[in-house]
């Protein structure tokens, strides 16, 4: 089953560890048990049950609707509902993409020097003689030029490495719930982190003892679930695509789902918050190396290692997880840096870009799009390392303008379920909402849920810490980038029907 076969398509395992690495973040367990201990997993639960599933079952009738079409989500909205507002939608989310890759081409570098040195030592990298941010820079600049050119190959590929990063971010959490299982049993089932209903309804962290810190902590459950459209593209590269697809969509759904909340509780078996996480050291960022390593000394402890072998063991779990999220961000990057290009290549009106942008090679790639998207990149990630003292500002500003537009895609594409599900003459092999005002109810509630996150992420620097700039770059984002896309396809509609007139005339 997760062997490729000879006609290069999907099949049902490569589909699913291809969704794993594009949802499932590893980093999020870590994450949300420094944020609010076990009472991270109700918000998860309500995440799932408001959000994902019921999103990923419509991106599963989506696709099994049109798995011949090439152009993933902007077919699925244009079919549903119109040009324009599929267009505008596609395009938002693909800019958000691009940012995302100039952003982890300079981070992914992170967990690399956690696997070789156990630390990340990347503000201390310098090639010739540049500072740190400049050298990342040079570092993302080679890194987009390998993978650009790698992908272009087709679609084998890119499967491949995904592959691998799904298998190792499934490797990563069976370390961790089996580590965790055993620390557990060895400790005669005494937690680490105490457990009670009141551990489920307050954070053991001050900062997010507040309603505004629940709700920004529900923001960022929430997001944990994002990206699950990137892989609405690759329909129609799926063997048996009409029974493949839905399948490997609520298979990963519903594994997604559940994991994240099991392994934010597993994280308690081995850790406890005040003793290991209560430390001006530990930040977001290094959070799950100290969990992990944390997990490498309490089963060195397990095993009667002195004090040094605990320490090694510590320091070698450290570096594979190290190694997990590094060949993890890999994988995402080979699915990202095709799927949403190729949804608004092989989606849009074809005049809209230029021929040779379109034009595909013999593995089926746009391969023109792929170099002219990878130089866009590299120039943004020119400016943002050498652009001067204010050029870390700007890449902050252009991230924050692509936070709220990763996810604005996600409410057109809810929105347009509702007419698909009303349009009979479309036909839907694989339904999961039986009823045409269900899945109207549902799509209104994913809708709200992502429109609350996203108001929330929008408003909240500036309630919290008074920082406007950030709630105003935020709300540009999607302004921008949106108004772009609509110059754009009101130009290209403008001269079609210029050319209408001149026929008809």
């Amino acid at each position: 089953m997760g062997s490729k076969k000879s006609t290069g398509k999907l099949t049902l395992m490569a589909l699913i560890l291809m969704i794993f690495t594009s949802v499932f973040g590893f980093n999020n367990i870590p994450r949300a048990f420094y944020l609010m201990g076990y009472s991270a997993i109700p918000w998860y639960i309500f995440g799932a049950i408001a959000f994902f599933i019921p999103y990923a079952f419509m991106m599963a009738e989506f696709g099994a609707a049109y798995k011949d079409e090439k152009g993933g989500i902007y077919s699925w909205m244009e079919s549903s509902v119109g040009r324009k507002f599929a267009f505008i939608g596609t395009f938002m989310w693909f800019s958000s993409y691009i940012v995302w890759m100039v952003s982890v081409s300079s981070s992914i570098w992170v967990p690399l020097s956690n696997l070789i040195f156990g630390s990340d030592k990347t503000s201390t990298w310098s090639l010739f003689g540049l500072n740190s941010a400049q050298t990342l820079g040079i570092l993302g600049i080679c890194f987009i030029i390998i993978i650009t050119f790698l992908s272009s190959k087709g679609m084998n590929s890119i499967s491949k490495v995904a592959s691998v990063g799904g298998a190792f971010v499934t490797s990563a959490n069976i370390v961790l719930i089996v580590g965790s299982l055993i620390v557990l049993f060895a400790n005669k089932f005494k937690f680490a982190q105490p457990i009670s209903l009141e551990q489920f309804t307050h954070s053991p962290n001050p900062a997010y003892g507040s309603i505004l810190g629940v709700l920004g902590f529900l923001v960022f459950a929430i997001f944990a679930y994002g990206g699950l459209e990137a892989v609405g593209g690759l329909v129609d590269q799926t063997e048996n695509s009409q029974v493949t697809f839905p399948k490997g969509i609520k298979i990963s759904a519903i594994i997604i789902g559940i994991g994240y909340s099991l392994a934010i509780l597993t994280v308690g078996f081995f850790t406890n918050w005040n003793s290991v996480l209560n430390n001006p050291d530990v930040k977001m960022a290094n959070v799950s190396y100290v969990v992990i390593k944390n997990l490498g000394i309490e089963l060195g402890k397990v095993f009667g290692l002195s004090p040094s072998g605990v320490e090694i063991m510590g320091t070698l779990f450290a570096r594979y997880i190290g190694l997990a999220m590094f060949l993890a961000l890999l994988g995402a990057f080979f699915t990202l840096i095709y799927a949403p290009l190729k949804q608004l290549i092989e989606g849009a009106p074809k005049g809209i870009w230029p021929k040779s942008w379109t034009k595909l090679d013999k593995n089926g790639m746009p391969v023109k799009a792929m170099y002219v998207q990878g130089i866009t990149v590299i120039a943004i990630i020119l400016i943002a390392s050498f652009g001067g003292s204010n050029s870390d500002k700007f890449l902050d500003y252009l991230i924050l303008m692509g936070n709220v537009s990763m996810t604005i895609p996600t409410m057109f594409l809810a929105i347009a379920f509702i007419f698909f599900k009303k349009n009979d003459n479309i036909k839907k092999p694989f339904v999961i909402f039986k009823s045409k005002t269900m899945a109207t109810v549902w799509a209104i509630i994913v809708t709200i849920t992502v429109g609350f996150a996203n108001f929330f992420t929008i408003i909240q620097p500036a309630i919290e810490t008074k920082d406007y700039v950030s709630t105003a770059f935020q709300l540009a984002g999607p302004i921008v980038f949106g108004l772009i896309a609509f110059i754009l396809i009101w130009n290209f509609e403008r001269k079609e029907k210029n050319k209408d007139i001149k026929r008809a005339a």
